[in-house]
């Protein structure tokens, strides 16, 4: 039989060794919960919202709560879209959204090498990442912000068509005070339905998306004007998604 002091000498290790695997036990819990959080949850909202409309975004929330403004949000599936709004929305915003995986690399080395000239530093997000930071994150800016910004970039463009993404990003983005989607943005400034925008409207609803809040399609001042006839100029070159051939069709 073992003595008093092998006992002893047991129950200490067994004492020291309860709190090893207690910690052990935490950790592993808390890198479950994160995975789920980072990478199961996102997933799952992500392959959900591919095929169902979203019914309202965080960014729509946000704004309700801070300005008390109500919002104005109708879904229009991209196929009864006028043509010329999509086209002038990626004449405006990211020409090269068919070409790029999320990330244009090129309109970024441009916007650095402005900035190194003295340029203030201009944005260079594609409709990928304007359209995973409308669907998911809040107003603002910062690098934690930015990270998930770019993480949530890479799993629209994994698990999205290109056509999913314009669409999505077109229904959901601000377009003015309370104003989300072209077709409120086309009802609420010119009076008709997003269905049926002609090229020049549709250029002066894409040339206020930068800053839509202050910015009218309505009664366009210069610097808007000067927009749209860049617009214009770029639009028959624009580049649309190959899944989205019968918006040539349609033209």
């Amino acid at each position: 039989m073992p003595g008093r002091l092998q006992l002893r000498r047991r129950a200490g290790l067994m004492a020291a060794e309860m709190p090893r695997s207690k910690g052990r036990r935490v950790v592993m819990r808390v890198g479950l919960a994160a995975l789920v959080a980072g990478v199961v949850v996102p997933v799952l909202c992500i392959v959900v919202l591919r095929f169902l409309p979203p019914p309202l975004t965080p960014f729509m929330v946000i704004r309700r709560l801070t300005t008390g403004t109500s919002w104005d949000y109708r879904w229009m599936p991209i196929a009864a879209m006028s043509p010329h709004i999509v086209r002038a929305v990626l004449a405006a915003e990211d020409t090269r959204f068919a070409q790029h995986h999320g990330f244009d690399w090129t309109e970024m080395e441009s916007a650095l090498a402005e900035q190194r000239h003295g340029r203030r530093l201009r944005g260079a997000s594609t409709i990928s990442m304007q359209c995973a930071r409308t669907l998911f994150l809040w107003p603002g800016r910062g690098v934690v912000r930015k990270g998930i910004e770019a993480y949530l970039t890479v799993l629209l463009e994994a698990l999205w068509p290109k056509s999913r993404i314009l669409e999505v990003y077109l229904n959901t983005v601000e377009w003015g005070e309370g104003i989300y989607g072209c077709d409120a943005a086309a009802r609420r400034d010119l009076g008709v339905s997003c269905a049926a925008l002609d090229t020049e409207a549709a250029a002066r609803l894409a040339a206020i998306l930068p800053n839509p809040r202050h910015w009218s399609a309505r009664q366009p001042g210069p610097y808007v004007r000067n927009r749209v006839a860049t617009i214009l100029e770029r639009m028959p070159q624009v580049m649309v998604p190959t899944v989205r051939q019968s918006l040539d069709q349609k033209r």
